[in-house]
C-alpha cells in the first residue's frame, strides 16, 4: 500500500497571463530588480555587471532599508553612488561618495543650495523609477531626471535638467536661476568615514577624493577613491563646502575625526555649470581601492568618450551572455512565475564583486573577488547556481579564495570592501572548495594549495576565529563537539552557537573527506569521515519539545509529540538545556544572532539544525525512528510555523523528504513556498536576499534539480515549465529536463516515472555529469504520489551506506 500525501491542506496559486514563449522573447521583459526593495529584502535595483565592482543607484534616508542604497518606500534620495552591496543585513555598507545634483541655488548665491544629507534630501516623483539589468533612473521632486549605467569599475550618470528656467523651489518660493551645481559627498551609507581628503580642478572641474571607512559585517577599515568629470557644458565655478556652508576657496579639504562629532562633520566638493543647452549634463565616476590615479584611469579606459548609449548597450549584452545559457519553454506558464524565475537568476550574479586589480593588500597574478555576503550563506544555493550558469566565474572566485589563504592563511567566511567579515558558523569555504572540486572547477585552479587551506581550517585554530577559520579544535579532536562551556585558550570568537557550530563543522569535516578521496589522500578521508560523525555527540535522545500557537489558539503550548533534538553539552559530557523551538518564528526568533549575548544555535532553533545532517541522512532517519516519522516530523517543521524560509538554513529541509523516499512532497513544499513566500512583489522575497540566496533558491527550485552543496548529487523534481535546458559553457553540450504532462495549474506536481535520454530512471538524485555531459531527463507527471523514486536503491547516498 503507498501511503497519502501529508500536507493535503497545501495549495498553489498560479498568477497573471499564461502565454507561451514567443519568438521575439526578450529576457529582460522577465527581470524585475525591484522584487525585495522593502520590507527588509535590502535588494540592489541599480546598475551593475554581472559581479561588477562598479554598483550605481540612488540612496535613500530610511535607515531600516538603505543597506542596498535604494529602497522602494517613502523615503527621500540623498544622492546618487557608484558602489553597494546586495540584500545584506545588519549596518549598511559601501555607498561612498554620492554626488547630489541641484538645478541652481536661489538667488545664485552658493550656501543657498543644500548641502547636507538632511538638508538635500528630495521626494523622488512616484512611478518615475526604473530599472533593467545595467541601468537605473529615477526623478527627483526638483525635476532632475537621473539614468546611470556602469562598466566595471566606473559609474555614468545622465542628468537631464527641467527646461523651464523660471521654476521656483517651493521650500521658500525664490527664483532659481538656471545654473547646475553638483556636489560630491565625503561619506557613505552608514557614515562610517574617519579620514578623507577631496580636490577640485577649477578648469576642468574634475573632483576627486579619497576616505577611510569601515565595512558592515567585519573588522578593521578600508580606503576608497574616486574620480568625476562632468560633460555638456562649462564650467562657472567650483569649490568645497564643510557642514552646511561652501565657497569657492579653497579647491581642496582634509578631514579626521574631531573627537566631538560622531558621525563627523559632512564635507565636500561641487562643481558648479553653465546652462547646458540640451539640459543635459553627463557625470562619470570612477572608483579604485589602489588610488585616486587609478580610479582616473579606470574612467577614462572604461568610458572614454561619454557615449551613455553605447555603455548601456554594453552593460545589456554582458547580461544577455550570462542568461543565454538557459532556455525554458514558457507555454502555459504565467508572466508571474517567469518573472520570479529570471529575475532570481538575475539576483544570484550580481555578487560576489570582481575586485580584480583593485586589491591593494598584496601583489598577486590571481584573481580577486570580494563582498561575500557570506559564504554561510552563499555556499547552500548561490554558488551551486554560479557553477552550472557560469563556470568560468566560479572558477576565478575559487582561486581567489585560495589566493586569500596564500597571503592571509585563511580562507574567508565572509569578506567585505577588503575586510575580514564575522564567521557565523563552520568554515564555509571548505564546503565551497568541495563543491566545485568535485563539479570539474579546474582551469587555473591550484588544487594542492585548495586542499591545504581546508586542511588548515580543520586542523590549525586561528588566533581569532570570529572572522576566520574554527574555534574549539582542541574540544572539536578530543570530545568530538565544541562544548558549550569551552575552555579554549587558543583563541577568541563569541563562545556560543556550541550546537550549530558541532554540525556545521562536521559537515564541513565531510566535504573535505571528499576531496581527500578525490586526490588520493585515503587517510585524511578516513579521518574526517570519521569527524563528520560528531554531530550524533549533541544529539540528546529523550529531548521533549513543546510549541506554542501551532495550532492557531494564541498563547496555547501544546507537545509537539516528537522526541530527540540537538541540545547543549558541557565538557563533563552532560546535556544542558535549550528550548527546541528557541529562535524559531514560535518563540524569540530575533535572539540567535551573533552577539556575546547569543545561545546555541544560529539564526535558527534546535528544531531546524537537528535536521542538518546532509553528509549521512540515513542515519539521521533511522536516528529520528525511521522514514515514516523523520518524514512526518520534517512536514511539521513546514506546516507549524517553525520554519522561516527566509533564512538560507531553511533551503535544503524543503527538499531532505527525497531521502526518506517521499521526493513528491519535496515537490509539494517547494510549491508551497513558491509563490507564497517568493513572488514579484516589492516585497516577493521572504528574507534579505543575502547577495541574492533568495534569488538562487528560487532558480534552482524552479529548474527542478536542487544541489545538495559540497556534493555531487542534485535531487530530481519537476521543473516549474515544460522543460528547461542548460547548455554548458565548459563542453557546449545542452542538458533538458522536461515535463510530460506538464500541468500550468500545479496540480500534476508529482513524478509518476523517469527515462534519462530514453531509458527509465528510478534514482531520485542524479549527478553533475548530466549538466557537464547533456542528455534528456524526461519526468512524467501526475496528480498523485507514485513509487517512483522511493526504493532503497533511488535514494541520494549517505557516508553510512557508502557514499
Amino acid at each position: 500500500m503507498f501511503r497519502p500525501l501529508l500536507s493535503s491542506g497545501l495549495f498553489w496559486l498560479c498568477f497573471g497571463t499564461a502565454s507561451s514563449q514567443p519568438r521575439n522573447f526578450d529576457v529582460f521583459d522577465y527581470i524585475d530588480p525591484f522584487i525585495g526593495t522593502t520590507a527588509g529584502g535590502h535588494v540592489f535595483p541599480g546598475a551593475t555587471l554581472p559581479f561588477g565592482m562598479a554598483k550605481a543607484v540612488a540612496d535613500v534616508n530610511n535607515p531600516d532599508e538603505k543597506q542596498g542604497g535604494f529602497a522602494s518606500d517613502n523615503s527621500d534620495i540623498t544622492g546618487f553612488s557608484h558602489m553597494h552591496d546586495s540584500g545584506t543585513g545588519g549596518s549598511p555598507s559601501l555607498g561612498n561618495f554620492p554626488f547630489f545634483p541641484q538645478t541652481g541655488c536661489p538667488e545664485d548665491n552658493i550656501n543657498n543650495c543644500y548641502w547636507t544629507k538632511t538638508d538635500r534630501a528630495s521626494r523622488r516623483i512616484n512611478g518615475t523609477a526604473e530599472a533593467h539589468p545595467g541601468y537605473f533612473a529615477v526623478s527627483l521632486n526638483t525635476s532632475i531626471h537621473t539614468e546611470v549605467t556602469v562598466t566595471n569599475h566606473t559609474a555614468l550618470y545622465r542628468l537631464t535638467f527641467p527646461s523651464n528656467v523660471s521654476t521656483t523651489i517651493a521650500r521658500n518660493q525664490t527664483a532659481l536661476p538656471y545654473s547646475p551645481l553638483i556636489l560630491f559627498d565625503l561619506t557613505d551609507l552608514p557614515d562610517s568615514r574617519t579620514i578623507g581628503s577631496i580636490q577640485v580642478d577649477p578648469q576642468s572641474g574634475r573632483i576627486s577624493g579619497t576616505g577611510t571607512f569601515s565595512p558592515s559585517f567585519g573588522i578593521g577599515s578600508y580606503d576608497l577613491h574616486f574620480c568625476a568629470d562632468f560633460k555638456g557644458t562649462s564650467i562657472r565655478d567650483t569649490g568645497v563646502w564643510r557642514n552646511n556652508r561652501a565657497g569657492s576657496e579653497p579647491k581642496n579639504l582634509s578631514t579626521r575625526p574631531d573627537g566631538v562629532n560622531n558621525p563627523p562633520l559632512p564635507a565636500g566638493a561641487w562643481t558648479q555649470f553653465t546652462a547646458p543647452k540640451n539640459n543635459q549634463i553627463l557625470t562619470r565616476v570612477g572608483v579604485s581601492f589602489v588610488s585616486v590615479a587609478q580610479a582616473c584611469h579606470n574612467a577614462e579606459r572604461e568610458i572614454p568618450d561619454f557615449d551613455f548609449q553605447k555603455v548601456r548597450s554594453a552593460a545589456e549584452d554582458a547580461w544577455r551572455k550570462k542568461f543565454e545559457v538557459v532556455k525554458v519553454d514558457a507555454t502555459g506558464v504565467s508572466d508571474e512565475f517567469h518573472t520570479v524565475f529570471w529575475s532570481g537568476m538575475y539576483r544570484s550574479m550580481i555578487s560576489p564583486q570582481d575586485y580584480t586589480g583593485e586589491n591593494p593588500l598584496w601583489n598577486s597574478t590571481e584573481p580577486y573577488y570580494d563582498s561575500y555576503y557570506c559564504i554561510w550563506d552563499s555556499y547552500r544555493s548561490i554558488h551551486p547556481l554560479i557553477t552550472l550558469l557560469d563556470p568560468h566565474s566560479q572558477t576565478l572566485m575559487v582561486r581567489s579564495l585560495i589566493d586569500i589563504y596564500r597571503h592571509e592563511g585563511k580562507l574567508p567566511d565572509c569578506r567585505m570592501s577588503l575586510c575580514k567579515g564575522f564567521t557565523q558558523g563552520g568554515s564555509n569555504a571548505d564546503t565551497v572548495l568541495a563543491d566545485s572540486y568535485l563539479k570539474n572547477i579546474t582551469a587555473g585552479v591550484d588544487w594542492r594549495i585548495g586542499y591545504e587551506a581546508v586542511v588548515s581550517d580543520a586542523e590549525v585554530e586561528p588566533e581569532n576565529w570570529s572572522v576566520e577559520g574554527r574555534g574549539g579544535l582542541k574540544s572539536w579532536k578530543n570530545l568530538g563537539y565544541i562544548p558549550t562551556d569551552d575552555y579554549d585558550p587558543s583563541g577568541g570568537g563569541p563562545f556560543t552557537r556550541s550546537i550549530s557550530r558541532t554540525v556545521e563543522y562536521a559537515y564541513n569535516d565531510f566535504c573535505i573527506a571528499l576531496m581527500a578521496k578525490g586526490l588520493g589522500n585515503m587517510a585524511d578521508a578516513e579521518k574526517y569521515l570519521k569527524r563528520s560523525e560528531n554531530w550524533r555527540n549533541m544529539y540528546k535522545a529523550d529531548q521533549t519539545s513543546l510549541a506554542t500557537n501551532t495550532t492557531g489558539h494564541i498563547g496555547e503550548t501544546v507537545d509537539t509529540g516528537y522526541i530527540g533534538f540537538l541540545q547543549p553539552r558541557y565538557l563533563n559530557g552532560t546535556f544542558g538545556f535549550q528550548d527546541p523551538t528557541l529562535c524559531s518564528p514560535l518563540y524569540n526568533f530575533t535572539s540567535c544572532y551573533l552577539n556575546p549575548d547569543g545561545h546555541e544555535t544560529y539564526e535558527g532553533s534546535s528544531w531546524m539544525y537537528t535536521f542538518y545532517v546532509p553528509q549521512d541522512m540515513d542515519s539521521l532517519i533511522t536516528t529520528l525512528g525511521g522514514p515514516e516519522n523523520f518524514t512526518n516530523r520534517l512536514s511539521y517543521l513546514h506546516t507549524s510555523g517553525l520554519l522561516y524560509i527566509g533564512d538560507e538554513q531553511a533551503f535544503l529541509p524543503v527538499f531532505q523528504f527525497h531521502y526518506a523516499g517521499r521526493p513528491a512532497l519535496s515537490a509539494e513544499f517547494s510549491h508551497f513556498y513558491i509563490p507564497s513566500q517568493f513572488n514579484t512583489s516589492l516585497n516577493g522575497i521572504a528574507g534579505n536576499d543575502d547577495s541574492g540566496a533568495m534569488g538562487s533558491f528560487t532558480t534552482l527550485a524552479m529548474m527542478g534539480l536542487w544541489p545538495v552543496p559540497g556534493q555531487n548529487v542534485y535531487l530530481i523534481t519537476p521543473p516549474y515549465f515544460p522543460s528547461v535546458s542548460l547548455t554548458s559553457p565548459q563542453t557546449g553540450k545542452t542538458a533538458t529536463i522536461r515535463n510530460v504532462n506538464f500541468d500550468p495549474s500545479y496540480g500534476a506536481i508529482y513524478i509518476q516515472s523517469v527515462t534519462l535520454d530514453g531509458e527509465m530512471y528510478t534514482r531520485n538524485w542524479i549527478t553533475h555529469d548530466f549538466w557537464l555531459e547533456g542528455g534528456v531527463l524526461e519526468l512524467t507527471l501526475g496528480r498523485n504520489e507514485s513509487e517512483w523514486g522511493t526504493g532503497m536503491g533511488d535514494l541520494p547516498p549517505s557516508s553510512s551506506t557508502g557514499m
